[in-house]
């Protein structure tokens, strides 16, 4: 907002940016010019290599959850390389590689807000998200499907030399969102037993990280027909069919935890009765429960949305010591909309990622 409250014109940002935009709930993206602030003294100016693309993403264009703000360019897993800093930068250079992830500022009140006192500013009620939200100023965000971002240093992150640009954009989310859960919750212990509900983007990553750290890992889904995947190209130790009750009554009290990713409805008492006492079930998805709890066994069921700036530098740097990346399918630019018809119908293992240096193309 400007000083009077009034919406300031486009025309205030005079760094002219291009992307792909969606302007309806269509669900149709086309060619969009726009503009981007100018790089302040402490903002990174990054050129976008790379930019996932998130289920949330497709939520947002189809204004599935009644807050699209059009026109909308979407992205907030990005990785891409510094071409500007401003004065007081101090921990980039340009040259340097570069991430941007789900927010982009919080209100930084060690005094006011408790979240951001404890380093969790994606907890903070006055978090600025990357895409569909609005600046301090009153104009509107802008996604990763474009050309370059610019970003407050804070939550810009540094990423490990040996990590490929590509595959390490989708860690910006699906990574941080599961990575946080099974550290807050302890769940990063050698030999846990640990289950992992749904194998998509979230759930993959799941997976990796609750290996890495030691447990025994199962991946629990509707089907047999990710059985062969989660075992021989991901690791996991054991399969679960959740439809199969005698498989679902054999494994009754074995868990210490489950990491569920699904997104969509569904009940959630099956998985408490796997939890051992003591075990915790992390529900990741935005729309989960669609039956009672019961009030029984001491076992706890909790939350958690992406990750903080420590955590992610954390996990980036993680993910570098050990190796790990995203499972990912590279696609230009101009097939989002394809990409988009097929995340709808699960066809991806486990994340598109555009190559938006190589193919982005200025209308």
């Amino acid at each position: 907002m400007g000083v009077d409250g009034m919406v300031l014109p486009e025309e205030e940002h005079p760094v002219k940016a291009f992307g792909w935009a969606a302007r309806d709930p269509s669900g149709s993206l086309s060619p969009y010019n726009f503009s981007r602030r100018e790089t302040g003294e402490e903002d990174v100016k990054v050129k976008v290599l790379y930019c996932g693309i998130c289920h949330s993403d497709l939520h947002n264009i189809k204004n599935e959850r009644g807050t699209a703000k059009y026109p909308m360019v979407p992205g907030h897993e990005m990785t891409g390389e510094v071409i500007e800093v401003g004065s007081k930068v101090r921990n980039f250079k340009v040259g340097d590689k570069a991430a941007v992830g789900v927010i982009i500022g919080s209100c930084g009140s060690p005094d006011s807000c408790h979240y951001c006192a404890k380093d969790l500013e994606n907890y903070c009620s006055k978090r600025m998200l990357t895409y569909n939200s609005m600046y301090y100023d009153g104009t509107q965000n802008y996604g990763g499907y474009s050309d370059i971002i610019v970003v407050n240093e804070h939550f810009v992150y540094q990423i490990p030399a040996n990590l490929p640009l590509d595959a390490t954009a989708p860690l910006l989310c699906a990574g941080i969102t599961t990575y946080s859960p099974l550290r807050y919750f302890e769940l990063d212990k050698p030999g846990l037993t640990i289950g992992v509900v749904g194998l998509g983007g979230l759930g993959h990553m799941a997976v990796k990280f609750a290996k890495s750290f030691g447990a025994k890992v199962t991946v629990i889904s509707r089907s047999l027909s990710k059985k062969k995947e989660a075992i021989e190209r991901l690791g996991a130790d054991l399969f679960i069919v959740s439809s199969d009750a005698d498989q679902m009554k054999a494994a009754v009290d074995t868990f210490d935890g489950i990491i569920d990713t699904v997104s969509a409805l569904h009940p959630v008492m099956p998985l408490i009765n796997l939890l051992k006492p003591d075990g915790k079930l992390v529900l990741l998805g935005s729309k989960t429960i669609d039956s009672p709890v019961a009030i029984g066994e001491r076992k706890v069921v909790g939350t958690s949305v992406i990750g903080s700036v420590k955590e992610t530098q954390e996990m980036l740097d993680f993910c570098g010591k050990h190796n790990i990346i995203s499972d990912i399918e590279l696609v230009p630019m101009d097939y989002v909309n394809t990409a988009m018809e097929r995340l709808e119908k699960a066809d991806v293992q486990y994340r598109f990622v555009i190559d938006v240096g190589n193919s982005l193309k200025t209308a």
